[in-house]
């Protein structure tokens, strides 16, 4: 394995409760340091893929039962999820999920938990120059905070535990377009200043082609199709069905794209 590929998932299929099979044979890699973005709509894979990666299949009865996962040349698929977090691959889940009881500073202060007794005031520093709007709320309960300060919160959190490797999934899901583009702004800064290796699941394909460096597009189970950020920015079914543009560059109602069509072309 080369290097510079820190992520290498090579042709995994996953089972659901040893009948639902949700991955088809996935392949992909991610260079270190890069920004890769995995597309598609719901129900393509995308979360599981993550949670192939983290190890969070198995709470839900879930398995890699073909291929392999490694990172950094190392095999982990089926590992258990502490093990995967002490490697340092730190997942952020849909939804936002923070310990409402705690306050956001506490709520942090829990990203530290594979690092124990080691100092963490230098990391809440770096987590406030990220988010400063978490700050002035430092000591607020999480569960009074609105739905963007919960999407700083958890990647903070996750940031708390040093991550060589994050995943975020679905960061825009619910948030204002304005927040969205502020959230946006820091992954990619995260990614620039701290070196950190990023996975984005992601249905905003248009924001998230923007600050990718890579990405893949799922249906069904399967990759069906990858390349740079730039380049699938260009392409005309990406515009079609993901960035919701013609091949003339005008808008096209979802309504009027028949799947059929998307399968027969790409699968």
């Amino acid at each position: 394995m080369s290097e510079s590929k820190q992520l290498v998932i090579n042709n995994i299929s996953v089972v659901y409760s040893d009948v639902i099979q949700v991955l088809k044979g996935v392949s992909l890699s991610v260079e270190r340091g890069q920004i890769v973005s995995l597309l598609g709509s719901n129900g393509a894979g995308k979360t599981t893929t993550l949670k192939a990666v983290s190890g969070l299949l198995k709470p839900e009865n879930g398995e890699v039962t073909e291929g392999s996962i490694l990172f950094d040349g190392l095999s982990i698929h089926n590992h258990s999820p502490e093990t995967i977090t002490r490697a340092g691959i730190i997942q952020v889940l849909e939804g936002r999920q923070p310990f409402k009881y705690l306050t956001i500073e506490e709520n942090l202060r829990v990203g530290t938990a594979t690092r124990w007794g080691k100092p963490y005031r230098q990391d809440l520093d770096k987590v406030y120059h990220y988010f400063p709007a978490l700050t002035k709320r430092r000591k607020t309960l999480a569960g009074y905070c609105s739905g963007g300060e919960m999407q700083m919160l958890v990647i903070g959190r996750a940031l708390m535990a040093h991550p060589r490797l994050l995943l975020l999934d679905e960061p825009s899901l619910g948030l204002a377009p304005l927040i969205v583009k502020e959230i946006f702004q820091i992954i990619e800064r995260i990614n620039r200043e701290d070196g950190t290796t990023i996975v984005l699941v992601e249905q905003n394909a248009n924001m998230a082609l923007q600050i990718a460096t890579y990405g893949y597009v799922m249906e069904n189970g399967k990759i069906v199709m990858e390349g740079r950020a730039e380049d699938l920015r260009e392409n005309p079914d990406v515009k079609e069905f993901y960035l919701g543009m013609g091949a003339a560059g005008t808008a096209k109602s979802y309504r009027d794209v028949k799947a059929y069509k998307r399968r027969k072309r790409w699968l």
